[in-house]
Parts: C-alpha cells; sequence; structure tokens
C-alpha cells in the first residue's frame, strides 16, 4: 500500500475515497473532481492510500481555502479522513505527516474541527496528540485547532460573520453546502427537499460556489451546515432519520 497523490494525470481514473459505491452520489463525485482540477494549480493537495476505502487528506494554502477564516501563511485542511479497517494502523499520522512536510516553509497547519468528535469533522483529539492546539472558538462548538512551525506567528482566526452560528430566520431550515463533499449536493436537492415538502417546512439552499461565498457563511464549516428557524443545528449530511428528533430538541 502506498500513499498517491492526485494529479492531472490520474484524477479521472483515481476514486477520491467518499460516496465510492454510492451511485445516488455520481453527480457530486463529477464535481468534486471538477472541483479539484481547478485548485491543484493553486495548491490544493489530495493524498490517499491507494485501497478502496475512506484514507485520506486534503490542504492547501489559506489564502486560497474559502473557509471563513484569516489564516494567511498557514496551510488549511479541509478534509482528512481515516475510516473502517484502516484506523489505529498509523495511516492518519503519515497523511498528516505528508501535509505537515509539505508545509514546513509556512507558518504552520490549521483545521476547523469541534470540541468532540463529530460526524464529518477531524478528530480534535487525534489534532491534540499530533501537537495542534485551539486558537479560535464559534458557537456552538467549533474550534480552530492549529500547529505552528513559529511560535512568534499570528493566530489564524474564524471572521467575525462566522462565530454567532445564526442565519436569517425562514421559519424551517436553511442549508450551507458545497461540492468539497460529494454528498451534499444529492441528500439536500433530494432527501432534504422531499423531507421539507412533506412536513410543510420551508426550505432554503445555499449552494457555495466560490471562495467570496464561503467567507460569507454563518459558521466555519462550508461542507454541509444546517440551520433551523436561523440557528445552527448540524454540519450532518444524511440527516433526514433524525431531523425530526434534533429540530423538536430545540
Amino acid at each position: 500500500m502506498e500513499i498517491i497523490k492526485l494529479d492531472e494525470s490520474n484524477i479521472q481514473s483515481e476514486h477520491i475515497c467518499c460516496a465510492i459505491s454510492d451511485k445516488k452520489c455520481v453527480t457530486g463525485v463529477y464535481a468534486k473532481k471538477n472541483l479539484i482540477k481547478q485548485a491543484l494549480p493553486k495548491g490544493w493537495t489530495f493524498s490517499k492510500l491507494n485501497v478502496r476505502g475512506k484514507v485520506f487528506i486534503e490542504y492547501q494554502p489559506a489564502e486560497e481555502s474559502w473557509l471563513p477564516l484569516n489564516g494567511d501563511g498557514y496551510t488549511a485542511i479541509n478534509c482528512f479522513w481515516v475510516s473502517g479497517q484502516y484506523k489505529g494502523k498509523g495511516w492518519g499520522k503519515k497523511l498528516l505527516g505528508q501535509c505537515l512536510d509539505d508545509s514546513e516553509s509556512k507558518a504552520g497547519v490549521i483545521a476547523v474541527s469541534s470540541d468532540k468528535k463529530r460526524p464529518f469533522l477531524s478528530d480534535p483529539v487525534f489534532l491534540r496528540r499530533q501537537g495542534f492546539e485551539v486558537v479560535d472558538e464559534a458557537e456552538p462548538y467549533f474550534k480552530l485547532w492549529c500547529r505552528k512551525n513559529d511560535n512568534s506567528s499570528p493566530d489564524p482566526q474564524f471572521l467575525d460573520s462566522a462565530r454567532r452560528g445564526e442565519c436569517v430566520d425562514n421559519g424551517g431550515l436553511t442549508v450551507y453546502y458545497s461540492d468539497f463533499c460529494p454528498f451534499p449536493h444529492y441528500w439536500n436537492t433530494v432527501v432534504l427537499s422531499e423531507y421539507a415538502e412533506q412536513m410543510g417546512i420551508p426550505l432554503d439552499l445555499h449552494k457555495i460556489e466560490s471562495r467570496a461565498d464561503g467567507r460569507r457563511t454563518p459558521v466555519p464549516w462550508i461542507i454541509n451546515s444546517v440551520f433551523f428557524r436561523g440557528k445552527f443545528l448540524t454540519q450532518e449530511i444524511k440527516i433526514d432519520k433524525i431531523l425530526e428528533k434534533k429540530m423538536n430538541s430545540r
């Protein structure tokens, strides 16, 4: 097994780990590959274990990141996932190590996570063990984790607009999502749309299609962020089975 990087020569033939066998997300896979191809010349790196599984890391210069933060000089991790039979075997350390090596000339590496392990967010326990520290926070539980190469470098920060965890209240559901993940397109435009229609709940979908869009999101997470009556509800994607429970808890 080896770690390989996606580039112009192999991106069409290689899988991108997520949604490997989920035919419902073919459109999302195509969209993400297109996004990666456009970002490769700007320093986007997608490295993965050469297996049929979810073992990968994605990162880019923070100056190019769509996340609503200020972190010039740093490398921003967009997604970092080791799952299934490959967990606990050192692959996460090796993938992160590659990112750290690529970032030696940078101020450091940053990642958006949370207060504890949550779906679709990097494991904060793992990040802490690898030398990351929390340098900023946003409602309700988002944390900006940072590992500096030089302790004198300024701390990266979330934009103020992404701190409160609130958006315009439409009386129902509001979702901000992007093609950074293959899943949200189908689950929002099909599953969640059908659910909202059946329940008679207003639904506003906001697709993030540029860095400017991403930096206007009301929480620090641009892959998928669901709000209910203007308040952040969850960053989870396949939420149709748990949505009513989450809404009733508010």
